[in-house]
C-alpha cells in the first residue's frame, strides 16, 4: 500500500481551485492532529478542511500568496482512492504532503514538464500499475463472496481436516550425551583428522542406536498403559539430559498442525499408540486420548477464508503474463545447447531478435 500511496500522490492533479486572496487566520486548533484527522461531526461535505498557501502564478500578484482550498468531500474522496479506510495519522501525512505537491506540480506545469516524453512514459506506466492494483483489489473483494453451499461442500469433502484430538506425546532425544574420556598425558597419541572424524562418527552412531533402543522399550511400556510423564523423564535420564522434559499433553490438536510423519497419530483409536516415529529432531510416540470432528458452524469462517484465498489465487493466475527476453539486449548468458541423447536435454527456445 505504501508504494501505491506514493505513486498516486505524484499523480494527483489537485485541481481544487485557486483564489488570489490573502489567507485568513485559521481557526484555533485547525493545525492540530486531531482537527486534521477527524472532521467534526458538524463539518459539511462542501466545507474546507485544508487550506494550502502557495505563491500566486499571476505575474501581477507575484508577491502575493494564493490559496488552494480542499473541501472535506474532496479530501475524503482522495484519501479513500489512495488507501481505503485510511487511518487518521496517514490522513495527517497526506494533508501535509498536499502543500508541497500542489506547489511543485504547478511549477512543473509552468515549466512544461508535463509535456515532455519522460512524463508521458511515467504516466503510462503508473496508469498500468494503478489499474493492476485496482483489479487486484476488485478480485480480492469478489473472492469473498463464497456461498454457504460451497462452504458446506468443502467441509463434507474435507471433514478429516476438522478432526480435533487430545493426545499424549512421548519425546525421546535422538542422541545420548556422551562424556569425553580423559586420556593420560603420557599415553596421548596425536590422531589424524581422518581418524578423529571416524571415531566421532562411531560415537554418534552408537549414541543414536542407544536412544533408539530406549525409544523402543519406552514405546512398549507406553502401549501397556504406563504414565507418559514418567516415561519421558526416564528418556531424558537415559539421554544424559538434566533439564525438564516438555509436557506430554497435547490438547485440541488439529491434524494439519502436526508434521507430515506425525499425522499417523490421527488414525489411532482412543488408547492406541503409534510406532516410534523417527525424525532429525527426536523419536516420538503418540497416544490417542480422545477425538472429535468439529461441527461446521465452528469452522465456517475458517473454511470461507480458505476458499476465498483459493478463489483469489485462481483468479489472479488468469492474468499472469509471461515474458520472452532478447538475451543479447539484456546481457543474459546464452542457454546451453542441447546434447543429443542426454537425458533432460531440451531444445533451445528461440529468442526475440532485435529490430
Amino acid at each position: 500500500m505504501r508504494t501505491t500511496w506514493l505513486i498516486s500522490l505524484t499523480l494527483c492533479g489537485l485541481a481544487f481551485g485557486q483564489a488570489p486572496a490573502p489567507a485568513p487566520a485559521p481557526p484555533a486548533g485547525a493545525n492540530t492532529p486531531a482537527a486534521a484527522a477527524t472532521p467534526a461531526p458538524t463539518t459539511k461535505p462542501e466545507e474546507p478542511v485544508i487550506t494550502i498557501k502557495t505563491p500566486c502564478e499571476d505575474p501581477a500578484k507575484k508577491d502575493e500568496m494564493c490559496e488552494t482550498v480542499v473541501t472535506r468531500d474532496q479530501f475524503e474522496k482522495l484519501a479513500e482512492a489512495l488507501q481505503p479506510g485510511m487511518s487518521p495519522p496517514i490522513k495527517i501525512r497526506l494533508a501535509n504532503a498536499l502543500a508541497n505537491l500542489t506547489a511543485m506540480s504547478k511549477e512543473a506545469e509552468k515549466r512544461g514538464l508535463d509535456k515532455q516524453p519522460r512524463f508521458q512514459e511515467n504516466m503510462r506506466f503508473a496508469r498500468m500499475q494503478i489499474l493492476s492494483q485496482q483489479l487486484t483489489a476488485s478480485l480480492q473483494q469478489d473472492s469473498q463472496n463464497v456461498p454457504d453451499a460451497e462452504i458446506e461442500k468443502y467441509y463434507n469433502d474435507n471433514k478429516t481436516n476438522y478432526d480435533e484430538a487430545n493426545l499424549l506425546r512421548l519425546y525421546v532425544p535422538v542422541n545420548k550425551q556422551v562424556e569425553a574420556k580423559a586420556t593420560p598425558v603420557k599415553a596421548a597419541v596425536k590422531k589424524s583428522p581422518a581418524d578423529e572424524k571416524e571415531e566421532n562418527e562411531a560415537h554418534e552412531k552408537a549414541a543414536k542406536a542407544a536412544m533408539q533402543k530406549t525409544a523402543d522399550l519406552l514405546r512398549a511400556r507406553a502401549a501397556k498403559g504406563e504414565n507418559f510423564d514418567v516415561l519421558e523423564k526416564e528418556a531424558y535420564l537415559a539421554a544424559g539430559l538434566k533439564g525438564n522434559p516438555p509436557s506430554t499433553k497435547m490438547e485440541k490438536v488439529r491434524v494439519n498442525t502436526l508434521p507430515p510423519a506425525h499425522k499417523v497419530a490421527f488414525s489411532l483409536k482412543p488408547g492406541e499408540v503409534t510406532p516410534v516415529i523417527n525424525d532429525p529432531s527426536g523419536n516420538y510416540v503418540y497416544k490417542m486420548v480422545s477425538k472429535q470432528t468439529l461441527p461446521l458452524d465452528a469452522v465456517k469462517a475458517e473454511i470461507k477464508n480458505w476458499v476465498a484465498s483459493q478463489r483469489f489465487r485462481d483468479a489472479m493466475q488468469q492474468y499472469r503474463g509471461t515474458t520472452q527476453l532478447n538475451e543479447a539486449y539484456f546481457g543474459m548468458p546464452p542457454k546451453p545447447k542441447p546434447v543429443p541423447g542426454k537425458p533432460g536435454s531440451q531444445p533451445e527456445e528461440e529468442s526475440v531478435e532485435p529490430d
